[in-house]
């Protein structure tokens, strides 16, 4: 199709702003002081000579998990380390991120548009892609079952590329403002769909599975569960590319186009999830209200939430559902507790000997909730009055999907809240039944271990 330099142009714009603000330099991510982004030459085939950086948390993970972050239109690989929550995440839960950067002269974004690119190794971008995962397998150990992808904006389509040319190396995808396989494709490098990005390509699943299934059409194992995130007022990318999304992933993974649930885990987005006959999320869509062409925002848990559905964070299942069981206190060697099963919105959670009942019982959802069901109520573990300060009362509520309801597992045996980044703490490292609970600035103690399951 013919390019559409005016849109085009405004995409980079757009992007370049942003870059402008936020600087390409290799700034420190956010809570990661000591490790360092650190650029990999000579990695292998790489036709289009792409770049590769490298983040490797200081508290890696015995064959690690990687994540490959792709940036978008203008970016590059330390822009999209500076500006997201991935290092961080990493830091958290020891998985290694990679963070390529493309040299393309058209305004450095990816080809998502070329026959190359949209064939298993046909070469330009993937090729070189792919050459980046294999090393980081060989020489940072990298674990070959278990990687993963994500991008924004062109990095997005390319998100959705590589899940359709390498369905047997990918394990789940999670695309912020991206379109469908293929829906991009121009038969040229730099090519620019103008009716794709403003949301006029339209098909019907079964088109949109057979493009993905055609990238690399001798395939017939397993393929990639995908997250998809678009806000409802872009109009760099139209928001109608989300649906062409689901309509594509769900055929691809052979679920149904209704989704089998509708929530809204933070006010403003709306969930909804395509699940498999035995009840696992295969696909995931986000719309977010009132968004333009920004996502993900840092620091608003979005990038938590892709990090959860695909399985990198210690508190998930691996497979996008939820984890449940006793939550133990390592210092105290006792569970967290509801006291006597209240059902009362404001209780204050406690430590108490592990019985193994009910009020014991916490399930770690895949929206970073940590729930418990007693006396036919379900609440959430809660930070009262939206706290963000050490000694912050840590109570049951009634779930309502706010950041201070939201809890992330770490590796490092941590409970943090996703709103504070402060700590579940046993209070006083206190021993004994009762004693209560609450934030407090992680400090390393015992009294802020904790065991689930």
């Amino acid at each position: 199709m013919s390019r559409h330099p005016s849109l085009k142009s405004r995409l980079l714009s757009i992007v370049a702003a942003v870059v402008g603000v936020v600087g390409m330099g290799l700034q420190a991510a956010p809570g990661a002081a000591a490790a360092t982004l650190t650029q990999v030459t000579n990695f292998g085939s790489n036709p289009s000579n792409l770049l590769m950086y490298v983040y490797v948390p200081n508290n890696v993970k015995p064959d690690p998990p990687i994540l490959l972050a792709l940036h978008g239109c203008q970016g590059s690989g330390p822009y999209l380390y500076s500006s997201t929550d991935f290092a961080s995440l990493a830091d958290q839960y020891g998985f290694i991120v990679v963070y390529p950067s493309t040299t393309n002269p058209g305004g450095r974004c990816w080809d998502v548009s070329s026959n190359q690119a949209l064939t298993r190794n046909g070469g330009s971008d993937p090729v070189g892609l792919m050459s980046m995962v294999s090393y980081t397998e060989q020489h940072y150990g990298g674990d070959p079952g278990a990687v993963y992808v994500t991008g924004e904006s062109s990095g997005a389509m390319m998100t959705n590329v590589m899940a359709a040319d390498y369905p047997d190396v990918f394990k789940a995808g999670a695309a912020f403002m991206g379109v469908p396989d293929h829906c991009f494709y121009t038969g040229t490098v730099d090519g620019w769909n103008s009716a794709c990005a403003q949301g006029q390509v339209s098909m019907t699943p079964q088109q949109w599975g057979d493009l993905a299934r055609g990238a690399d059409p001798g395939y017939s194992g397993p393929r990639p569960r995908m997250q998809l995130w678009h806000g409802t007022a872009d109009t760099t990318l139209s928001y109608n590319n989300l649906a062409e999304e689901v309509k594509q992933w769900t055929d691809v993974l052979g679920v149904s186009q209704t989704p089998s649930a509708t929530d809204t885990p933070v006010s403003g987005w709306t969930r909804t999830r395509y699940n498999s006959g035995s009840g696992s999320t295969q696909v995931e869509a986000y719309s977010i209200a009132g968004a333009g062409h920004q996502l993900p925002v840092q620091g608003s848990g979005m990038a938590a939430y892709a990090v959860h559905f695909m399985g990198l964070d210690a508190g998930s299942s691996g497979g996008g559902g939820p984890k449940s069981g006793a939550l133990r206190a390592v210092g105290a060697g006792k569970c967290l507790d509801d006291p006597n099963a209240s059902t009362t919105p404001g209780t204050q959670q406690q430590i108490w000997d592990c019985n193994g009942q009910a009020d014991q019982t916490w399930t770690h959802t895949s929206a970073n909730q940590l729930s418990v069901t007693v006396n036919g109520s379900t609440l959430c573990l809660d930070a009262s009055g939206r706290g963000t300060s050490p000694g912050t009362k840590v109570q049951t509520w009634s779930c309502n999907g706010q950041a201070n309801q939201q809890w992330n597992l770490n590796a490092d045996g941590t409970v943090t809240g996703v709103q504070s980044g402060l700590c579940l703490d046993v209070t006083g490292r206190s021993t004994t039944d009762g004693a209560p609970v609450e934030l407090w600035t992680c400090n390393g103690g015992s009294n802020q271990q904790w065991s689930l399951g």
